[in-house]
């Protein structure tokens, strides 16, 4: 789906895992710009693809993706093509999900294309599984919010004192991630005193859930048009072409 001469433009890079395999397929693909607020994590990675693939610019730019950035000078002249790979794009309020496919449409400019990963709406069970894991993997990740809110912002919360809580809402079609206090109890946060009674919950995050059908039709609100999807079922990888 890449003309010749592409520039790649990844939002929100971390690791280059995902794009390697587009890279191994693309070989129209002539720059590649991974774009990622954490600088010294972005450069690491672009050295290492940089020196896998020596036929292939890579031209990495430390921003933050949801705000304007400048693309490189060296990709003028070339076809953009987006890459927002995983599932972020839940992880936004719909309105917010539109908002970020205007933004980079502004970025990638007239005639680009852009291919986006989204979660699919499903049974819940597997939802609430996926989120609620056995091994506690989900809640470890969920918890440790904790753990840098207290190294950052010189609070006192008991990790201990809290448990993971997620559930599918069908309603809003999104898993919603909660942190449950255990019992009553106070915490100073950068100078301020928090109560928490029992059972009072922290929501800490969303991830919303689309059909093939409405994420096109939240795309086309922001000025995408629909070229095709890729699904198994569980996962949907789409392509969209700037309107």
């Amino acid at each position: 789906m890449f003309g010749a001469k592409t520039a790649l433009i990844e939002f929100g890079t971390g690791s280059t895992r995902k794009v390697r395999i587009i890279l191994d397929a693309a070989t129209t693909v002539d720059a590649y710009v991974p774009v990622d607020i954490s600088a010294e994590m972005l450069w690491q990675e672009a050295r290492q693809l940089q020196h896998d693939y020596p036929r292939l610019r890579v031209l990495p730019v430390a921003a933050d993706f949801t705000q304007p950035f400048r693309l490189p000078s060296a990709i003028v002249g070339l076809a953009r093509a987006g890459f927002f790979p995983g599932s972020t794009i839940g992880n936004f309020e719909p309105q917010d999900a539109a908002a970020f496919l205007r933004h980079a449409g502004r970025i990638l400019g007239s005639r680009a294309t852009l291919v986006v990963g989204v979660d699919l709406v499903k049974d819940a069970n597997i939802l609430n599984a996926a989120y609620d894991d056995a091994a506690g993997v989900t809640a470890q990740f969920n918890l440790n919010l904790l753990t840098r809110i207290n190294r950052e912002l010189a609070a006192d919360f008991d990790v201990d004192k809290f448990s993971h809580r997620a559930f599918y809402n069908s309603e809003r079609r999104r898993i919603e991630m909660h942190l449950v206090s255990g019992r009553r109890q106070t915490v100073n946060i950068a100078g301020h005193v928090i109560e928490f009674a029992a059972g009072e919950i922290i929501h800490t995050e969303n991830s919303y859930k689309y059909t093939i059908e409405s994420f096109g039709l939240l795309a086309q609100s922001a000025g995408w048009t629909p070229i095709t999807a890729w699904t198994d079922g569980f996962f949907s990888v789409h392509a969209l072409a700037k309107a």
